[in-house]
């Protein structure tokens, strides 16, 4: 559709050619110097002098009655034009709907009429932009209530599966806590290979800690298919991963809670040497029985092929999250149509809100338990090291979209005691801290 406008008598010979068609526009006469400096005749109507609407502007020109100045509305069969090009820049003289002041290329003032007349012709994810930039720049900015969360009706089956296996997660947590092992008992039947009364009381000790390290390593994998399914929930399309976890508190938490486990867990287990210890008992043991054709009973409850699949869970300084972030690597490389932007993403936004958590005094109001400070804390740094092991370039390079170093300093602006296992986790737990990517100064702020 080709529309057309048509000004005043005075401004006849003016024609716009506003949509469509190929035909080139009139131009209006030159006005001679002596029209630009002489005023307006006195019997001249006291509407403003016509105008060249802008490029962008669509005018409706009904019947053959002159046009007035202002733009009339187009009526509903008529297809809305979209503004095409660059962004227009107007003047305050050039635009009667432009704002007092200058102006300039790129403000969200500089709309035109037809942008102020229908908020649907305006792209309002461009102003918000322009509105929220810093913030945008500075993360996502909401409470996650780790404290009293509840799954709605959306999040109960994924809730229920996860919810599961977090059920058993502190009596995991317990046995491991008093696991004490049998170091004095391995020692005396290493020291009198000969004695066969010792060697049975060692062996007779090592056997009911091998079955608890064995429902250890069957835990971890439980807790891996948890996390995949969580993982599946929150960076599900449609929704951004923002989104999700404003949305899916209840899921959000849970996400939390593994995490929280996790590093407890692993904290445990490289402070108790015993586990290894047993462990390597156990297998030297088993060896050498089927070396002189000695079958045991505890053998057919850890068979051969189990033992090694626990040894190499064992033998890593932090067996748990090196579960979750094989799981996470694998569920990346699984769901080919997902980018991995999706789950880096989640885990840096996680990051990022227990950032501003901890460090906002109205947001640390909220926590009516001590130990949330903790679970908060604790949460940060799992999701950054997590982050940090699936991500190509990791945590700590300039174009990762965690902040360390204001993590960094929320941990040591809390007392020592609490936080200097979580910095030692930052320190010998990631992957890319010690990469040529990192930065000076966050390297200083980990030594």
């Amino acid at each position: 559709m080709v529309v057309f406008v048509v000004h005043s008598a005075a401004g006849a010979g003016r024609l716009t050619h506003a949509a469509g068609g190929s035909s080139p526009t009139p131009r209006a006469p030159a006005a001679s110097a002596d029209n630009r400096q002489r005023p307006p005749p006195a019997s001249a109507s006291s509407s403003p002098p016509p105008r060249s609407p802008p490029a962008h502007e669509v005018i409706q020109v009904g019947g053959t009655a002159p046009a007035p100045a202002v733009a009339t509305a187009a009526t509903p069969g008529t297809e809305r034009q979209k503004c095409r090009g660059e962004p227009p820049r107007f003047s305050r003289r050039s635009h009667p709907c432009a704002p007092a002041g200058r102006v300039r290329a790129g403000d969200s003032r500089a709309v035109g009429c037809g942008a102020q007349r229908d908020g649907r012709r305006f792209h309002m994810g461009n102003l918000l932009k322009v509105l929220t930039y810093n913030e945008l720049d500075q993360g996502p900015n909401f409470f996650l209530d780790f404290e009293n969360a509840q799954p709605t009706e959306a999040e109960t089956a994924v809730w229920n599966q996860v919810n599961a296996v977090l059920e058993e997660a502190q009596a995991v947590l317990a046995e491991l806590q008093s696991y004490t092992g049998a170091g004095q008992e391995i020692r005396e039947a290493i020291q009198n290979p000969g004695d066969l009364r010792l060697q049975e009381k060692a062996w007779s000790a090592v056997c009911p800690l091998v079955a608890k390290l064995k429902r250890f390593y069957e835990f971890s994998l439980r807790l891996e298919n948890a996390l995949r399914s969580l993982l599946e929930a929150l960076t599900s399309p449609p929704y951004a991963p923002t989104q999700h976890l404003e949305r899916e508190q209840a899921l959000a938490k849970q996400f939390a809670e593994i995490l929280h486990f996790t590093l407890s867990f692993d904290e445990l287990k490289m402070t108790n040497p015993a586990i290894q210890n047993d462990f390597s008992y156990y297998r030297r043991t088993i060896s050498r029985n089927r070396i002189n054709n000695l079958q045991l009973d505890a053998e057919s409850e850890v068979n051969n092929e189990m033992a090694n699949r626990m040894s190499l869970f064992y033998a890593e300084a932090t067996p748990m999250l090196k579960t979750l972030s094989n799981a996470t690597t694998k569920f990346v490389s699984e769901n080919k149509t997902l980018p991995i932007e999706d789950t880096t993403d989640c885990l840096s936004t996680m990051a990022c809100v227990c950032r501003v958590m901890l460090e906002t005094p109205e947001y640390r109001s909220r926590f009516t338990n001590t130990e949330t400070l903790l679970f908060c804390m604790r949460v940060m740094v799992g999701v950054i090291i997590l982050y940090d092991h699936v991500h190509p370039v990791g945590a700590f390079a300039k174009t990762s979209k965690i902040d360390m170093k204001g993590c960094i300093k929320v941990l040591k602006d809390q007392p020592s005691t609490s936080t200097e296992g979580l910095l030692n986790a930052l320190r010998y737990t990631t992957r890319h801290l010690n990469d040529d990517t990192t930065s000076k100064q966050i390297r200083a702020l980990l030594q």
